[in-house]
């Protein structure tokens, strides 16, 4: 089949190349003039594992077009996969999928098109399939029809979620269309749920809230294991192998990030609102995250009296391993908050140094390796799981330090090595 994806961001790149790699022919659309011009060039302009072996595989099947009309033209599918970022009062802004649904209307209604169906991949509130529906009904008086066919990639991992995924959920209120936006994946031969729109919307939402829960609770435990002396490890390892809970999303720190679970558990909250029910237990959900990062600084006063003057350094700016995302990194926010404490703080990542340096101030001090940070340290705090984190030279690194304290936001590192081999450390819930 011929298919459109509208927004090239993570989720249009990943969701077009492997639709590429099913057998389909793709055309990729974005407004951002720079961003098509590089991939035409072969240049990703986001990292993602494998992503660039994929598009460069099905390059053949592949092409990009700031042009709406071209879109159109091209294809019988529309993938809308632009961003949905939070408002201030933490709903979901549709600007974006109001611009793109007039768009595909009035060039529906210029080319005369027959039956289009518009897919929205895009995490939406419930009701968008409506609104999207009314937007295009304006421009364009012939039958068209209007897919939820929701995401559920996790940044750094989102090629292997794309092809080889849990399930595909597929709602619309037009059966016909349903399994025509199915057949697509066909060859994943994963099951499929079909269902009507507002459900499919629902299960993207509920499903990131429920993860988000997880995290939150397994935090809450923590910090009561930080009071009575319990390890959040070993705590997390017991309740993960009952098969009614799992070993997933169980990992004790600083809290969840990115560019899905913030936004789209606030999102949550404010549509349960607006629809007249007050969702309690994600309000709790977002106060522990936001706890989390506090906490974090309060061990670093615990440690030091006072941050004031303090050097510290922040191992990992993104808002986990394997991505240069930034989005509601609690690294991010933690720089913010202890600079306020008047510490001058010191960072490293892998990846997303560059997008870090957007974020943050000018009086951040940025290093290219790790081991170059550590000299004249009143503390370290790792705040991104890199797994090269592990691999360090601690026992150099503890010889650069001014004081030997590690906060591992992360509980990244062996609590008894790395008091053995002479630091002051800290993780969270494991004393």
């Amino acid at each position: 089949m011929k298919v459109s994806i509208i927004g090239a961001g993570y989720v249009g790149l990943v969701t077009g190349a492997s639709l590429a790699d099913l057998g389909h022919d793709v055309i990729i659309m974005d407004i951002d003039i720079a961003r098509i011009e590089k991939l035409e060039r072969g240049i990703i302009p986001i990292h993602e594992s494998g992503l660039d072996r994929l598009l460069d595989k099905n390059s053949n099947r592949i092409s990009f077009t700031t042009k709406m009309e071209e879109v159109v033209r091209e294809a019988d599918i529309h993938f809308i996969c632009v961003w949905t970022p939070p408002q201030k009062d933490g709903s979901a802004d549709l600007s974006s999928i109001r611009a793109v649904s007039r768009e595909l209307g009035k060039n529906f209604a210029k080319l005369k098109i027959k039956t289009p169906i518009i897919v929205t991949k895009s995490t939406v509130p419930v009701g968008t399939g409506k609104i999207i529906r009314q937007i295009v009904r304006k421009e364009y008086k012939n039958d068209f029809s209007v897919v939820s066919n929701p995401e559920f990639l996790r940044e750094g991992q989102a090629v292997a979620d794309m092809m080889r995924p849990d399930r595909i959920v597929v709602g619309s209120n037009d059966a016909e269309s349903a399994k025509i936006v199915a057949s697509l994946y066909q060859d994943l031969r994963v099951p499929v749920i079909i269902t009507d729109i507002a459900t499919a919307e629902m299960i993207k939402y509920a499903a990131n809230a429920f993860l988000a829960t997880k995290i939150s609770f397994i935090n809450e435990v923590a910090n009561v294991c930080d009071l009575v002396g319990a390890d959040i490890e070993g705590v997390a390892q017991g309740i993960g192998m009952d098969k009614r809970i799992g070993k997933s999303f169980l990992k004790a720190g600083m809290g969840y990030g990115g560019s899905c679970f913030p936004k789209d558990v606030r999102a949550l909250q404010q549509f349960s609102n607006n629809s007249g029910y007050d969702f309690k237990l994600l309000k709790s959900v977002i106060e522990v995250n936001e706890q989390q990062r506090q906490m974090i600084v309060e061990k670093l006063i615990n440690n030091l009296s006072t941050l004031k003057n303090k050097n510290i350094f922040i191992l990992g700016l993104a808002f986990k391993a394997h991505t240069d995302d930034i989005r509601e990194s609690g690294a991010i926010d933690l720089i913010n908050r202890i600079q306020k404490q008047g510490a001058n703080v010191s960072a490293f990542d892998p990846l997303a140094l560059l997008n870090a340096k957007k974020s943050l101030n000018d009086k951040v001090k940025f290093v290219a390796q790790a081991k170059e940070g550590a000299t004249g340290m009143h503390a370290i705090v790792i705040a991104t799981e890199w797994p090269e984190f592990k691999d360090l030279d601690w026992l150099e690194i503890k010889k650069q330090m001014t004081e030997p304290i590690i906060i591992d936001g992360r509980n990244l590192l062996d609590s008894a090595q790395m008091r053995g081999h002479g630091f002051i450390y800290e993780g969270v819930g494991r004393r």
